[in-house]
């Protein structure tokens, strides 16, 4: 086979390759969009976040991903929760509060937040050992997450956990009973 038709079979193989890998990003991100349609905004009273008392001082992270919770392969990938970023990461009474050069701030409100905890993997990380922080919050729409994070400081995980399930709302006591209703058989 002569030269130039091997080198135009590999070019249009070549440019056949990138166009699939093309509309898959695209599909992903139309998907991902559909599942978890926006996310919530960072509250601003007068100009300025109001944010109520801070919990944890700011401390430096790398967000690795957010995926559906249980699912660590479930990617969401959305501009705000698909790209792995260096973070600044606070928590505050009205939520966490994830600065990333960027893709922007991520904000996770007090009342969405359902848990703290560790993984050792997540999509497009595995750190081995529990490495990773995970937040699992509700986002809009009722779409259950969780934020994974790889902390800059390891001294720095324990006061996130506390930090996070101090604000995850404590759950309606369903044992309770109302002593003068009858029960029904």
């Amino acid at each position: 086979m002569p030269f130039p038709l091997a080198m135009g079979i590999w070019v249009v193989i070549g440019l056949a390759i990138l166009l699939v890998i093309f509309v898959g990003f695209r599909h992903r991100r139309r998907e991902g969009r559909s599942l978890v349609p926006r996310v919530p905004a960072v509250p601003v009273v007068a100009g300025v976040p109001d944010l109520g008392t801070q919990l944890l001082p700011p401390v430096r992270a790398t967000y690795v991903s957010s995926t559906l919770s249980g699912d660590w392969l479930a990617r969401v990938s959305t501009p705000e929760l698909g790209e792995r970023a260096s973070a600044t990461l606070s928590v505050h009474e009205a939520g966490v509060v994830i600065e990333r050069p960027g893709p922007g701030t991520l904000f996770i409100p007090a009342a969405a937040v359902r848990g703290a905890g560790t993984s050792s993997g997540m999509a497009g990380k595995f750190v081995g050992h529990e490495g990773l922080d995970v937040i699992t919050w509700l986002a809009p729409d009722d779409v259950l997450l969780d934020t994974g994070l790889r902390l800059a400081r390891r001294d720095d995980r324990p006061a996130l956990r506390e930090a996070v399930t101090r604000l995850v709302a404590p759950a309606p006591d369903l044992t309770s009973h109302d002593p003068n209703e009858k029960e029904s058989l």
